[in-house]
């Protein structure tokens, strides 16, 4: 029988950079690739995505990359992974029309992207594989389905179960789903962001009925703030914009594009004539939505700037009508709360929406318990989210009468092997180690930068410069030392005054030696004035001694 090995480059005990390997054999499938936003501790660090080592190392073994939708948690990562490796990547029509205008601005050519339907057959490096349309905030989302002998190795991506959905391009179609189980599924990967709320997801992700009243109530001028990948909502907000009439200047460029994508698919059009263009919008103008939108703090911040008239489109004003769409969300918090204080400041209204009220188009519990009836696998694991949500996820499957040697909870890195139809073992790991992007594409796989921009923002630097004459070593200039965040110069003479004469001493003790050598002094210099500096001030600055060779 086929041997089917399944583990994850990302994604679990985190929100967000999921990536999910399923191997058959020697075949191997990706599943998304996407990335995470840093917390607050990792100074100057822009977002974090997988680590790629072991599909490098194999990447003449892959079959293809599967990437259900357009949100960055699931497809941000694929320039990065596409610059390493030319394979095939396999999406939605929507979503391989975005992913194809990225791959150009990344200066990618040549990208294999298939466009698959949502409910979709086919045969893929000798394996079945088939998709199955799900509902989720972005159209055109699917789940996966891996054939083996073993039975289907079954994604079902990001989803929830709305009996009202009646747009084609987000509907979720129960039959596949059903037939998928009845041919017999060995594992299926379910996420589990949303598990904490009981009940099903909808109808309480729709926002229409909570924000309507404000349109109806509204004399002026309505800024709504929206992540800019929650496309549901955006043309929610669009739909009620048409209903009364209201023109509508969206604040980013970047939901102007997606809806380009939506209305080239065929999915949506904005009428033009309720559209305010850049050219067209001022600060004076009343009576119109300003969409205002973002990714994860970024949105808030955007506000806050609005808040203290630093926006370069839209100055606040005290009769404006503030609603928050997007409610917050881990990571966010710190941001948001300093934009509720700017707004109110200058005297505004804010109408937010709750978290607790309005739900994120993730499965709640009874979402979650409709997959594992429809799909009755063998084996269960929790993805997406942090080790809280993965417990929940399991701990839900167990009370639907999963013993615990199938509900299978691993950690990214971890391998589960499956033989004959068996949990054979899960007890092998890969190493891995986050890779930090700081601006377009600087890579720290082990931190280093990250750590020392730690050490800076803490303890400071000091750097010790001498210049030495280039045969006899002897010190002709300096030392000349300067520090940045440690001490101030001026009531700290004696600090300096030992710091040089340690510098000096290293010099002339490895040149009387005769073992002088450049980047050895250095290091011995540096080791010595860091032990000296932690002991007179308690603190370890980065310490960067300099020796210039003069020829004199």
């Amino acid at each position: 029988m086929d041997q089917v090995r399944i583990f994850a480059l990302g994604g679990l005990d985190e929100n967000g950079k999921n990536m999910y390997i399923v191997e058959v054999n020697e075949s191997i499938f990706i599943i998304e690739a996407g990335l995470k936003y840093p917390d607050t501790a990792q100074l100057g660090v822009e977002f974090i995505i997988p680590d790629f080592s072991y599909l490098i190392e194999n990447k003449d073994r892959i079959k293809g990359l599967f990437i259900t939708h357009a949100h960055d948690d699931v497809i941000a990562a694929v320039p990065y992974l596409l610059k390493q490796m030319n394979i095939p990547v396999y999406t939605g029509a929507l979503t391989a029309s975005i992913l194809h205008e990225t791959l150009k601005k990344e200066g990618i050519k040549n990208a294999k992207i298939h466009r698959l339907k949502r409910a979709s057959r086919q045969t893929i490096g000798g394996v079945k594989v088939r998709t199955f349309p799900m509902t989720h905030a972005f159209p055109d989302t699917f789940g996966i389905a891996i054939g083996t002998d073993q039975g289907y190795i079954v994604y079902t991506g990001e989803f929830i179960i709305d009996y009202d959905m009646l747009q084609e391009q987000y509907r979720c179609d129960l039959n596949e789903l059903s037939d998928i189980g009845k041919k017999g599924v060995l594992c299926l990967l379910s996420e589990s962001q949303g598990i904490e709320v009981s009940g099903h997801t909808a109808p309480r992700h729709r926002i229409t009925s909570l924000i309507e009243p404000m349109f109806e109530q509204s004399e002026g001028r309505i800024l709504i703030s929206c992540y800019a990948q929650s496309l549901f909502r955006i043309i929610e907000i669009i739909d009620l914009a048409k209903k009364y009439n209201k023109k509508i200047f969206f604040h980013d460029k970047g939901v102007r594009s997606l809806l380009k994508h939506l209305e080239s698919m065929k999915y949506y059009r904005v009428p033009k004539e309720i559209v305010v263009t850049d050219k067209e919008f001022h600060n004076d103008l009343e009576d119109i939505i300003v969409l205002i939108s973002g990714n994860g703090k970024n949105l808030f911040t955007t506000m806050t700037n609005i808040a203290n008239h630093e926006d370069r489109y839209v100055k606040f004003k005290t009769t404006d009508t503030i609603i928050v769409a997007s409610p917050v969300v881990s990571g966010t918090e710190l941001e948001a709360n300093n934009m509720e204080n700017e707004i109110y400041k200058e005297g505004g209204r804010i109408y937010s929406l709750s978290s607790k009220t309005v739900l994120s188009m993730h499965p709640s519990m009874e979402d979650l318990k409709m997959m594992l009836y429809l799909f009755q696998p063998k084996y269960y694991i929790p993805v997406k989210g942090e080790y809280r949500h993965l417990y929940m996820n399991a701990k839900l499957a167990s009370n639907m009468g999963y013993s615990p040697d199938r509900v299978v909870v691993l950690e990214n890195g971890q391998i589960a092997t499956f033989e004959n139809g068996i949990l054979k073992s899960a007890s092998d790991y890969l190493e891995l180690d986050d890779t930090l992007i700081d601006g377009k594409e600087t890579w720290d796989l082990k931190g280093v930068v990250l750590k020392d921009r730690e050490v800076l923002s803490t303890d400071g630097v000091m750097i010790i410069g001498v210049g030495v004459h280039t045969r006899s070593k002897k010190v002709i200039n300096g030392p000349d030392i300067q520090t940045r965040g440690l001490i101030y110069l001026k009531d700290a003479d004696h600090i300096i005054k030992e710091v040089g004469n340690i510098m000096e001493e290293c010099i002339e003790k490895a040149v009387k030696e005769k073992r002088y050598d450049n980047l050895e002094v250095r290091g011995e210099a540096k080791d010595k004035i860091t032990k000296y500096l932690v002991k007179e001030t308690g603190k370890r600055p980065m310490v960067l001694p300099v020796i210039l060779e003069i020829n004199v």
